[in-house]
């Protein structure tokens, strides 16, 4: 196993060990290694936008500075800006101040600055106190970030919009190696200070940094679908326009998916969004099934019924690296061809051939650099949505078999294979399906 951690900062050697065991009990040290890695060649910078609700500061801080404290631990800096919706509500209520929005917008009138002011401060503290006392470094910054212009003086009162964003004292904190606390608090040229929304402050932040990871911690631990489930993945390219039109999307749900899309649409096609709950930051962020919701821009999936129609040596050189095996030499040639399912980047791939018993599934191929993406989940769908009944089979100890049995409508076992299917079969086309599986020849060239 490849070193995890950089000594240089974990406190001590029973931290290590501590760090270790905790990431070996939520994934794979394969993947672990993989995303600590990834994320340690990132620029500090870079790594990632953590946004934290008001309601998470009230209801979960335990939660909340324990996994930002982890994160330090294993060397990686998270970046956190931070709201105080509820606070504010019971602060401006106690001081017989209605709340008034438009827009969704806070409605701040000098009075209720002051409470603003004076809360956002608070709220910054009471974190940074509590990184502080769990053994983090942290650094509270309420102010000279966000240069603000009045949104809409009449309308809103002291409310801004961001004109510019000062990394100035963010790379102050990164470079002390300190977590930056942002309050979403604004000033204009002038000095005059304004309440920004945090949720457009974040949006703006974002903008600037481009980090790899943009992450938004919730109550509900991700986006919920109908049945009230947390929906694992979603890949805007190919699921976006079906989404926005199912019934259940209510109207929050709505904004806060066409916002997630924004915010992704002006950043590098390798940032994601992730929608979790406190305490299962590390999860989302160290393993390949994640915890919560997990948002890319993702990539056009490319199909055809002939080879012809893609680009061979990259198709080979996926299936390659996905197995850890070669093709053998004649695969293209001989492989009679139903349909394939390519992302544009040839990072995943579903290859479906014609057999007498009913369409194949041959390869389901998805990169290491992919896996956690939702890329290989949404390249699958595509297929599965053009193609109502399906059999393949998968070897005994198959890492990707837990992914088979929750796609299958049932599952045979072989002395060698699993066989699965989905669709309607009754017991004559199983057995078409065993005997198809058990005399099919392998395609891949046994390891030496």
């Amino acid at each position: 196993m490849t070193p995890l951690l950089n000594p240089s900062h974990v406190h001590d050697p029973q931290t290590r060990q501590t760090i270790v065991r905790l990431l070996s009990s939520m994934g794979g040290a394969k993947e672990i290694s993989q995303y600590l890695k990834r994320f340690s060649q990132l620029d500090a910078a870079r790594f990632a936008v953590v946004k934290v609700g008001g309601a998470v500061l009230r209801d979960d801080l335990d939660s909340l500075t324990s996994s930002l404290a982890f994160l330090q631990d294993v060397g990686l800096t998270p970046i956190v800006i931070h709201g105080a919706g509820p606070q504010l509500d019971a602060e401006l209520a106690a001081a017989g101040i209605a709340k008034q929005t438009i827009d969704g917008l806070r409605v701040t009138s000098p009075e209720a600055l002051a409470i603003v002011r004076r809360v956002f401060h608070a709220q910054n503290l009471k974190l940074v106190e509590a990184l502080q006392a769990g053994d983090a470094r942290a650094t509270s910054i309420v102010s000279g970030v966000f240069e603000a212009d009045y949104l809409d003086r009449e309308r809103f009162g002291l409310v801004g919009a961001v004109k510019r964003v000062d990394l100035a004292p963010i790379q102050a904190s990164l470079q002390a190696g300190s977590i930056p606390v942002i309050a979403s608090l604004g000033e204009t040229v002038g000095g005059q200070i304004l309440n920004v929304n945090a949720d457009f402050a974040a949006n703006e932040l974002v903008q600037v940094l481009q980090p790899y990871k943009i992450v938004f911690l919730t109550g509900t631990g991700g986006l919920l679908d109908a049945d009230g489930r947390v929906i694992d993945s979603i890949n805007l390219s190919t699921e976006y326009d079906h989404l926005m039109q199912q019934p259940w999307i209510d109207g929050g749900m709505r904004v806060k998916i066409e916002q997630i899309k924004d915010l992704l649409d002006g950043l590098p096609l390798a940032s994601s969004v992730s929608i979790t709950k406190p305490a299962e930051l590390a999860k989302e962020l160290f393993t390949h099934k994640g915890s919560g919701t997990l948002v890319r821009r993702g990539e056009r999936v490319l199909q055809a019924d002939h080879w012809g129609a893609f680009d061979l040596p990259r198709l080979r050189g996926l299936i390659e690296s996905a197995f850890g095996r070669r093709l053998l030499p004649d695969y293209f040639e001989t492989t009679k061809l139903h349909r394939a399912y390519v992302s544009e980047n040839y990072r995943a791939a579903v290859i479906l051939t014609s057999e007498a018993a009913g369409i194949y599934l041959d390869k389901f191929a998805v990169l290491d650099e992919a896996q956690g993406e939702g890329l290989g989940r949404a390249v699958w769908q595509v297929m599965r949505d053009a193609n109502p009944r399906l059999f393949w089979r998968s070897r005994r100890g198959n890492p990707v078999n837990p992914f088979y049995y929750a796609e299958s409508d049932g599952c045979i076992k072989q002395e060698k294979w699993k066989v699965y299917w989905y669709g309607p079969a009754g017991f004559d086309l199983l057995e078409r399906y065993v005997e198809t599986c058990a005399a099919r020849p392998a395609s891949l060239e046994e390891p030496a």
